[in-house]
């Protein structure tokens, strides 16, 4: 009845608007509910699809209003095909994970973590001693503060066994956040027209990198527990590729932990092919019930590659990653860097070393793994629930993600305009795989705002999924 109702307040407002002026004002919440004999909540939902419709404007503390319609004088812009010609590479969209949304709906598709859930007295602190030191008028060393620098080669020297030998200082390059150090590392280690091998399903902002460099992605069935290992050794021997994207340790969008065994194989394969592991370390601070162990701490020869990201951990405000590398590896990814951007904002930099040595953050990252099991756990218990039908094939250990197959029937895009119709909005499974989607996959984010939602948006899935399988 509630979407009866609201289908009939907004066909009710339509009509009025077309006799209002742009700029009119709409009726209150109050007005519309006795008019209607609707709840306030399908009033609300009523507003929020004529603005999601472009139809009105909501200011507020204001009220509602008919949105003004703006003739422009069109552009002629056909010069620009000629000047630009045909592109060499066609990039991917950006994904639904950067969709900024209103505060009135259930995020369940974002990428980064809610602003509860971040060290804000630490980097607000930060920034105002960073203010007020040299790093904010100086330039900084083209691969990064040599105590940032050092901070990440003692992070990942704290995970080597016996016998191996920890990176040093002089092995870390410090980047303006991940995705710049995933084009770089792409382009530097692997080039143009060169295959890359990576899982999938996978990160898109590793599918949105390679495209930009350039690079033939080359995917590797990769599940739950992590990649298919005798396919990857026969993608490296048919194809000839010298790098292997992967993310070991709580894997955007599958939530997959290689275990230990694994690992060793697929660095003995790397090492066999004489080419390099590519580890995207992101999640390394979003352990919930197990700990990261990055592959680059049991390699001292110089085949891995280690990223690790601060910006989702930190703040997105401070877009700060340390990418260690060993040998000739290392000099040409900071000749690569040097010539995009030069060198990282010292400002930046300093606000990321001083968040990360406080004593407080390591108490901060024991309360953020309890509050993602909360949180993860919530999710998990909805979906089970409200949702029966779409199946979580794995609770992840850490990270921030739930990756949920659907039935095979299901029309993954239809089903996404309709939860969004609803006021949920997920992430479509597709945007994670290099080449055709294997099945139908929702990417849900547990570590989004308003957890108490949950239950609320697990049921919307549940019945845009029943409504269609029962079509």
């Amino acid at each position: 009845m509630d979407n009866g109702s609201s289908s009939r307040i907004v066909a009710g407002l339509r009509a009025w608007m077309e006799t209002a002026a742009p700029g009119a004002r709409l009726p209150s919440t109050r007005a519309l509910t006795a008019q209607y004999g609707a709840s306030p909540v399908t009033v609300q939902k009523a507003l929020r699809t004529l603005a999601a419709q472009g139809a009105v404007e909501t200011r507020p503390g204001v009220g509602t209003f008919v949105r003004a319609v703006r003739t422009a004088r069109p552009n002629d812009y056909g010069w620009q095909t000629a000047a630009l010609g045909a592109p060499r590479n066609r990039f991917p969209q950006l994904s639904t994970a950067l969709r900024t949304v209103p505060n009135d709906v259930i995020a369940l598709h974002s990428g980064y973590p809610d602003r509860e859930l971040l060290p804000e007295r630490l980097v607000r602190a930060a920034f105002a001693r960073a203010a007020r030191g040299d790093t904010a008028v100086g330039r900084p060393p083209a691969a990064g503060l040599p105590e940032l620098q050092a901070w990440f080669a003692a992070e990942l020297g704290a995970a080597a066994p016996a016998g191996v030998a920890p990176p040093s200082p002089g092995d870390v390059v410090v980047f303006p956040g991940s995705q710049s150090g995933l084009s770089t590392v792409f382009r530097a280690l692997v080039g143009a027209g060169r295959p890359l091998l990576v899982e999938s399903p996978t990160y898109w902002g590793a599918i949105l990198a390679a495209a930009q460099a350039g690079v033939r992605l080359v995917p590797v069935p990769s599940g739950a527990h992590g990649p298919d290992q005798d396919e990857l050794a026969r993608a490296f021997e048919q194809t000839g590729a010298r790098a292997f994207y992967a993310q070991p340790n709580f894997a955007n969008p599958t939530g997959a932990q290689w275990p230990p065994g694994l690992a060793d194989r697929v660095l003995g394969i790397v090492r066999e092919h004489g080419a390099f592991l590519i580890e995207d370390d992101w999640a390394h601070d979003f352990g919930i019930t197990a700990d990261p162990v990055p592959v680059a701490a049991r390699d001292d020869s110089g085949h891995v590659v280690h990223l690790r990201s601060l910006t989702k951990s930190v703040s997105p405000a401070v877009r700060i990653a340390g990418v260690v590398a060993r040998g000739p590896a290392r000099t040409r990814l900071l000749a690569d860097a040097q010539a995009e951007s030069v060198y990282v904002s010292g400002v930046l930099q300093a606000v990321a070393l001083d968040v990360v040595t406080q004593s407080a953050w390591r108490t901060h990252l024991r309360s953020l793994r309890h509050r993602l099991a909360a949180r993860r756990d919530l999710l998990v218990g909805a979906l089970r629930e409200h949702a029966p039908t779409a199946r979580v094939e794995a609770v992840p250990q850490g990270g921030l993600n739930l990756w949920v197959r659907l039935p095979d029937a299901t029309d993954l895009a239809r089903l996404v305009r309709d939860c969004e119709d609803a006021g949920v909005v997920v992430a479509p499974g597709n945007e994670w795989f290099p080449a055709e989607p294997t099945g139908a996959y929702l990417r849900l984010n547990y570590s989004g705002p308003n957890p108490g939602a949950f239950p609320d948006g697990a049921r919307v899935i549940g019945q845009a999924l029943a409504r269609r399988q029962g079509r």
